[in-house]
């Protein structure tokens, strides 16, 4: 009795603070904890991820580049085809009838025909061959014909706009005329007859 400990008395338990109706229940975090919360790390450490992320971004990206492609907005447009010089170029293609376009569907029928006749009649062959090398190289030679009227008015509608023929840009606009229509991308944005825009 003598040697014990005299306990100090208990101290009461704090009563917990009555909330307000419609208070969170929590104190506000501070500016520091708050930033820190969002804070990402730049480096990825998880490699996974980051090469998930990464497709996730270049598979929007095709996406988006796509769709620019279908609805001519120039400005989500791959590099290749951004720029006021290539719209022109585009238009003035497309503005036009071009004997490529029309013959390269001719030249696969020829070629598919070429194939079938020697199975059905071998003795029309040799001269449905001589008329078909006749057509072949007469359309190719046509071809280049149209495509050297092509450059001198790209060359020309370009200077005019321009004043100076960027490199590549003829070349751009003699493949797209070979393109069938339909399958050109970007996609024609005017039709056949039709001034290029400004």
């Amino acid at each position: 009795m003598i040697f014990r400990k005299s306990q100090p008395p208990a101290q009461p338990e704090p009563e917990p603070r009555a909330t307000r109706p419609g208070s969170k229940g929590r104190p506000t975090r501070s500016r520091k904890e708050a930033e820190a919360a969002r804070r990402r790390p730049l480096v990825v450490t998880d490699r996974k991820e980051a090469r998930r992320r990464d497709r996730e971004r270049s598979q929007r990206d095709r996406m988006n580049a796509q769709q620019a492609l279908m609805t001519g907005d120039e400005k989500n447009m791959p590099v290749q085809h951004r720029g006021p010089e290539r719209r022109l170029v585009r238009d003035v293609v497309d503005s036009r009838r071009n004997l490529a376009e029309l013959f390269f569907p001719i030249a696969l029928v020829f070629m598919l025909v070429a194939l079938v006749v020697p199975l059905f009649a071998p003795e029309m062959y040799m001269v449905m061959s001589t008329g078909m090398i006749i057509v072949l190289w007469g359309g190719i030679l046509a071809c280049v014909v149209d495509s050297v009227f092509l450059r001198k008015r790209l060359r020309k509608e370009i200077t005019e706009e321009f004043g100076e023929v960027e490199r590549g840009l003829v070349g751009y606009g003699i493949m797209r005329s070979i393109q069938i229509r339909r399958w050109r991308l970007p996609r024609p944005m005017i039709k056949h007859g039709e001034a290029p825009r400004r």
